[in-house]
């Protein structure tokens, strides 16, 4: 959470709640106010403390810490004010998320602006995470700039009153071998697209296709030298191509992830499959409300296991309150708090403890789905990927000229053109 993640300005929110009696000691520095501590949390898209009730939960256990929340929707925007508020040193948070595929360039570029966790004990969490998630957050020196969150292993979100609509099959089973690869899956939606109900489309966006088919691979945008190799890696142009297929075919509702266009769509029904990373169930269930409670199911993703998205939660140089910090995002990160958020949100746990906890895990709203099983199993085969300093830039500008394929009928050619020229700026 990612990826995550509804407007797309920063919303504060407040999170008090009685502050009861119980263990632990009392905070080393207070704002002033009868020795009360207010810890603040920047964060993107949905990573679901709030909504799980971790916060209030945090707030018993630690007498005199209130937590304030600013959430921004689009990641790319928190990307641009994190930068900016960097740069100047000022007006950043206590906590400040970072989503996976930035976490290169934090580790890389910009390690002397956090603070190293080390100082506070994060060398005996190492054992909780997974190798993957704890090394992405540790710079050559050894420094920890980061605690991992979620990951994003990656399934198929589905609308079952539209399929069922379109005369196709519901069953997640039966879906699951009827889309077993890509080409599959763009086949159903042409026979989705042929019956289906007016004004729906079989995915939300190309660029979401793009995202999670590149997401099943090691190496995409960087090779472990951390040389550049999107232009040449054919599971790139793979990718690429199976997108500009879908919007050949008519096959996305042309909306743009994040948008607001894109949450109304979750309730009125403008596309029925949606490419899904664990965190995205939470943002389902908060576009689409109780309205969408038994409409969704969840079904194994073409082609096999991927990644995407997946964050860490920092403290910079600048927090007003480092070591209360860094207790609120240890306790947030623990196998057990992994656990509940999965549960009641979606997302997937990278504290190793956690995921076999998890494992008999059902959903609900998703019609029953055996998300702990389904979700544990894309875990366990997604592969370890390579992460570059520009890692999310690049990504970003392709989906970006995808949607100009999509929406403004650009040919592949020129579209392609467009995206290197945005990597090439924004890679320097």
């Amino acid at each position: 959470m990612p990826l995550a993640r509804a407007a797309r300005t920063a919303v504060a929110v407040v999170l008090g709640g009685a502050l009861l009696a119980a263990c632990g000691s009392g905070p080393s520095s207070s704002d002033g106010a009868g020795g009360k501590v207010t810890l603040t949390v920047d964060l993107f898209g949905s990573f679901g403390y709030q909504e799980a009730g971790l916060y209030a939960e945090y707030e018993k256990l630690h007498p005199g810490v209130r937590i304030k929340q600013t959430d921004t929707e689009d990641e790319q925007d928190y990307w641009k004010s994190l930068q900016t508020r960097l740069a100047g040193g000022g007006g950043l948070a206590d906590v400040q998320a970072v989503e996976v595929g930035r976490i290169a360039s934090v580790t890389q570029q910009q390690a002397d602006k956090f603070e190293d966790l080390k100082k506070y004990g994060a060398d005996g969490l190492k054992n909780q995470f997974a190798e993957a998630k704890w090394s992405a957050a540790t710079t050559k020196d050894g420094r920890v700039v980061g605690l991992g969150t979620d990951v994003g292993p990656e399934a198929m979100c589905y609308r079952t009153d539209l399929l069922r609509e379109a005369g196709l099959p519901t069953d997640r089973d039966v879906l699951a071998r009827k889309w077993a690869t890509w080409d599959g899956y763009l086949a159903l939606g042409k026979q989705y697209k042929a019956k289906a109900p007016a004004k729906s489309a079989w995915l939300d966006s190309v660029g979401s296709l793009f995202t999670i088919m590149i997401g099943q691979e090691k190496e995409r945008y960087y090779d472990a030298s951390g040389a550049l190799v999107y232009e040449d890696n054919p599971a790139v142009k793979a990718a690429w191509d199976a997108s500009v297929r879908a919007a050949g075919d008519g096959l996305s509702a042309k909306l743009d992830q994040w948008s607001p266009q894109w949450n109304q769509a979750f309730s009125s029904g403008s596309f029925a499959t949606l490419p899904c990373p664990a965190w995205m169930l939470g943002y389902i269930k908060g576009q689409a409300g109780e309205a969408g409670k038994g409409k969704w199911d969840i079904a194994k993703l073409p082609g096999g296991a991927g990644n995407w998205g997946g964050s860490y939660l920092t403290v910079p140089r600048a927090a007003k309150h480092k070591k209360e910090a860094y207790q609120l995002i240890q306790w947030l990160t623990a196998p057990e708090q992994q656990a509940k958020l999965f549960r009641k949100q979606g997302n997937f746990p990278s504290a190793t403890g956690a995921i076999a906890a998890v494992a008999d895990a059902t959903d609900p709203y998703f019609s029953g789905a055996p998300i702990g099983k389904i979700f544990g199993e894309a875990a366990k085969a997604a592969p370890v990927q390579v992460l570059g300093v520009h890692d999310k830039n690049v990504a970003d500008q392709i989906t970006n000229a995808l949607s100009e394929v999509e929406r403004k009928g650009t040919s592949s050619e020129e579209a392609w053109s467009h995206a290197k020229k945005g990597v090439e700026n924004a890679t320097g």
